[in-house]
């Protein structure tokens, strides 16, 4: 199942710089398990030591945060996009 992935800027060292990332998974934890294939490193960035979502970071679905849904375990189809998106703290 081709679903786009939506990489942050902080992240695109790891993956040549490149923004959209296609991936053939049917859920939201083997599209990170991909990506770690293809670009080692990124899901120590995504995930914690327990391999949940790390607070700091957002997993959307189609503009739906997964967190609401099944977590990792949200099913994909065709043509879902996945957006990543690193929390911003400030004060």
């Amino acid at each position: 199942m081709p679903v786009q992935v939506r990489i942050p800027t902080p992240l695109r060292k790891l993956t040549n710089n490149e923004e959209l990332v296609t991936v053939a998974a049917g859920t939201v934890g083997t599209a990170i398990a991909e990506l770690q294939s293809r670009y080692p490193g990124i899901k120590d960035r995504l995930l914690d030591e327990q391999g949940a979502v790390r607070r700091f970071v957002n997993v959307y679905v189609n503009e739906e945060d997964i967190r609401f849904l099944q977590n990792q375990q949200t099913p994909l189809k065709d043509g879902d996009e996945i957006s990543i998106i690193p929390a911003i703290a400030g004060g």
